[in-house]
């Protein structure tokens, strides 16, 4: 089976109503284009909020589903296309998340996942924010495919990839907000993405699935986002890589029989010793 995969990079602005008004005219692009489905990026509607601790940027949160998530399904169906959109939850009063929802071609909302892994660090105070995922690992039915949807984060941790493609999940997608602080040299940037693609794509080849990483671009504050979003296929071939500083809509062929080569030749799921895997439900193991 083979599936058009849409990525779209964009800078963000302060004005909720405009990012979501320019994000639905770059996935009309994206549909035009072929795609048959289409990630948008890390907290899309707004700009990276996350950077500061500030009580009122809860303002931005929403309810899903809810009005962001409808207008998406509107789409859906008009267009036939599957929509991955990473969105500021608000479950109730003082619990938030950072939630991504899938709805399908024929504009049914298939559900949410929320982002299990939270960071908090300098410029990414996300802790602040946002409550550790309760979905637990999900994978989706689309009209086009098995997806399985991680967030930002949870791109460095095997254990999350490892689970979602155990859950039969063809294409790992992975909406980011990721970027180098203004301070830094070329070296530490370079050598930050590189590891930041890296892992990713050993995801892909210690699962065999193809994997979709979409990242913002653009200036925020003191960060300039990395873009560089990118396809890798099942052995961790690149496919596709975007610019760092501009823009992008691209649209990819994957396909899907490619897992089941790959993973017959090798054939690392085959050959797991989960009899001997019970240490990695500790934090650490101390040997003394």
């Amino acid at each position: 089976m083979k599936v058009k995969v849409g990525l779209i990079q964009a800078s963000c602005v302060k004005e909720k109503a405009e990012n979501i008004r320019l994000t639905i005219e770059k996935i009309r692009l994206a549909a035009k284009e072929g795609a048959n489905i289409i990630c948008l990026q890390e907290l899309f509607a707004s700009l990276y909020f996350c950077d500061v601790e500030d009580h009122e940027n809860f303002k931005l949160a929403e309810p899903i589903p809810g009005e962001s998530t409808e207008i998406f399904q509107a789409l859906s169906k008009e267009l036939g296309v599957v929509i991955i959109a990473s969105l500021f939850e608000r479950r109730a009063q003082g619990l938030y998340f950072n939630t991504t929802a899938v709805i399908d071609a024929d504009g049914e909302y298939l559900g949410k996942y929320r982002k299990m892994h939270i960071p908090d660090d300098p410029g990414y105070y996300e802790k602040f924010y946002f409550t550790p995922g309760d979905t637990g690992y999900k994978v989706f039915e689309t009209k086009f495919g098995k997806i399985g949807v991680l967030i930002c984060w949870d791109q460095w941790y095997p254990e999350a990839s490892r689970i979602t493609a155990l859950m039969g999940a063809e294409i790992l997608f992975y909406p980011t907000a990721i970027g180098w602080a203004k301070t830094q040299d070329e070296a530490t940037n370079t050598e930050q993405y590189n590891a930041w693609q890296t892992i990713q794509r050993s995801h892909a080849i210690a699962n065999g699935v193809h994997t979709v990483s979409v990242n913002r671009t653009g200036v925020e504050g003191d960060m300039q986002f990395w873009g560089g979003s990118f396809v890798s296929n099942p052995f961790g071939t690149l496919l596709y890589q975007a610019p760092h500083l501009e823009e992008e809509i691209k649209v990819i062929e994957l396909d899907l029989n490619l897992t089941d080569y790959y993973r017959t030749h090798w054939p690392y799921l085959r050959d797991r010793r989960i009899d001997s895997y019970q240490p990695i439900t500790k934090r650490y193991i101390d040997n003394d």
